[in-house]
C-alpha cells in the first residue's frame, strides 16, 4: 500500500485537524510529512515539496536549520522547563534582554505565553487592567475591519473574518470596527474620519486600539500604507487610548524592517511576537511593554497581573529564539531579504498578464494577488494543483500569497513561479 494513505488513513481516523473541514479530505490529499529540510518537505514517498507558506508563516530559516537544532540540543541536556512564577532562567533573561535592545528599548519589559492568540489576549487584559487601577473603567476594545488576530474568545472578538468568528457572537467580548484602507489607497480621509466619530463618542470606553501594522495577513493579505498607520494611531492616542501592535505575523523581519511598526514614526504600547520568534521549532510568544504599563501592577497583590500558562517562558523554546536572533546578529538576513524580495517582485509582476488576476502586491518578503474568477472551491482546487507539482500552497479565499523561507534561493523561486504559471493555465 502506498506508504502517505497507511499514514494519512490512520490521521483521519484519530485526528481533528484545525482550520480544515475534514469532509474535504474524502476528495483533497491529506499529506502526511516525513521529514523536513531547508525549503523542503518530504512525505512518506519521498516527493519533496516547497513550503511556499513557511508552515503557517513560522519557519523563517527553513526546516531543520542546523544551528537552531544545535542550540536546542545543548539546552535539552541543560534545562527543560520550570515554573515561572518565582523562578526564572538564563535563556528567557537573555531573550529579554535581547529582544529589548533590538526594539531600540522602545520597551523595557518582556510577558511571555505560548502562542499568538495567547499574546493578544494578554495585550488586551493588561490594557484593560492598567486603566482599572487608574480608576477607568474602559470595557471596548477597537480594531480595523478585515482584522485577525486568533481564535481565543478575546481575540475573535476583536477579528473580522466571519468564518471564524460568527457562530461564537454571543460568547464574544465589546468591540468595534473602523475601516482599513486596501494597498491601492492614498486618501485616507474618509477612514480617519471614521475612526475620529468612533473616537469622539467611545474614547472614554476604548482601552485599546489593536492594529496589525501594513499587512492583515489573514484578512487575505490586505496591505495599507504606513501613512495611514501614522495618521490613524496618532488620533487614538490623543483620545488616551492605548495601542497595541499584533506582529505574530510580520515581526522578525517579514515586512522589510526587524518589525513592521520600525517603518512608522509610533512606537505601541503593546508589541505581540510569536510565530518566526523561535524559527518554528516551539511554541513561545511575547508582549513586550513599557515600565509605565508594569509600574501599575507593581506593589501587593490587589494590583498583580496573575495571568499564567503552564509552558510559559519554556527555556527549550527561548534557547530557540536566541539562535533566530544570533542569526539576525550574525548575517545580514534583512539586507539580503531586500534583494530576494526585489527579485521575487519582478517575477511576481508576471501574472498581470492573466485578465483575472488583480491587485498584484508585495511588501517585504510577503507576495499576493487575486483571481477574479467563478471556479468552484478555487482554494482547494489551488492547493491539490499545487501539491501535485511539489508545492505547499494555501490561498486565503481567492487570493494567492507566497511567503518563503527566507533562504530560499533564486532557482527555488523561479521553480514556485514557473510552476504557478502552469497552475494557472490550468484553470482559467
Amino acid at each position: 500500500m502506498d506508504k502517505n494513505k497507511v499514514v494519512s488513513q490512520l490521521s483521519l481516523k484519530y485526528l481533528f485537524n484545525p482550520c480544515t473541514q475534514m469532509s474535504e479530505h474524502k476528495f483533497l490529499e491529506l499529506l502526511p510529512i516525513k521529514s523536513a529540510k531547508g525549503v523542503y518537505l518530504y512525505d512518506f514517498n519521498d516527493k519533496a515539496y516547497i513550503d511556499c507558506i513557511s508552515s503557517w508563516w513560522v519557519n523563517i530559516f527553513g526546516h531543520q536549520n542546523e544551528y537552531i537544532g544545535k542550540k536546542l540540543k545543548e539546552q535539552i541536556d541543560c534545562l527543560e522547563h520550570i515554573i515561572l512564577a518565582g523562578f526564572t532562567h538564563k535563556p528567557i533573561v537573555d531573550l529579554s534582554k535581547r529582544l529589548c535592545e533590538i526594539n531600540n528599548n522602545n520597551f523595557q519589559k518582556c510577558f511571555f505565553a505560548d502562542n499568538g492568540s495567547s499574546a493578544v489576549e494578554i495585550a488586551l487584559k493588561m490594557s484593560f487592567h492598567k486603566n482599572f487601577l487608574q480608576g477607568k473603567k474602559k470595557e471596548l476594545f477597537l480594531s480595523l475591519s478585515n482584522s485577525y488576530h486568533g481564535e481565543t474568545i478575546a481575540a475573535l472578538s476583536i477579528s473580522d473574518v466571519g468564518i471564524y468568528k460568527n457562530t461564537y457572537k454571543d460568547l464574544l467580548i465589546k468591540n468595534i470596527f473602523t475601516p482599513v484602507p486596501s494597498f491601492n489607497d492614498s486618501d485616507f480621509s474618509s477612514y480617519l474620519k471614521a475612526l475620529e466619530d468612533i473616537l469622539k463618542k467611545y474614547a472614554d470606553k476604548i482601552s485599546a486600539f489593536i492594529i496589525e501594522p501594513l499587512i492583515q495577513c489573514a484578512g487575505n493579505m490586505n496591505m495599507y500604507k504606513v501613512e495611514y498607520l501614522n495618521k490613524a494611531v496618532r488620533m487614538a492616542k490623543e483620545y488616551d487610548v492605548d495601542i497595541i501592535f499584533d506582529e505574530i505575523a510580520v515581526g522578525f523581519a517579514r515586512t522589510s524592517t526587524m518589525f513592521a511598526y520600525m517603518q512608522s514614526d509610533i512606537v505601541p504600547d503593546f508589541l505581540c511576537l510569536s510565530k518566526a520568534i523561535s524559527g518554528g521549532y516551539l511554541p513561545l510568544s511575547v508582549v513586550m511593554l513599557k515600565d509605565c504599563v508594569y509600574d501599575e501592577f507593581y506593589g501587593d497583590y490587589k494590583r498583580s497581573f496573575l495571568h499564567s500558562h503552564s509552558y510559559t517562558g519554556n527555556a527549550l523554546a527561548c534557547a530557540c529564539a536566541n539562535a533566530v536572533l544570533d542569526i539576525f546578529e550574525n548575517e545580514d538576513v534583512i539586507n539580503v531579504n531586500k534583494i530576494k524580495s526585489a527579485y521575487i517582485f519582478k517575477r511576481w509582476q508576471e501574472f498581470l498578464n492573466y485578465k483575472e488576476v488583480k491587485n498584484l502586491r508585495h511588501c517585504g518578503m510577503v507576495f499576493a494577488f487575486d483571481v477574479d474568477c467563478n471556479i468552484n472551491n478555487f482554494t482547494s482546487l489551488i492547493k491539490q494543483k499545487a501539491l501535485e507539482k511539489g508545492l505547499l500552497l494555501r490561498p486565503l479565499a481567492k487570493t494567492i500569497y507566497f511567503m518563503p523561507p527566507y533562504i530560499i534561493n533564486n532557482d527555488e523561486i523561479d521553480y514556485v513561479i514557473n510552476n504557478l504559471h502552469l497552475i494557472l493555465k490550468e484553470i482559467l
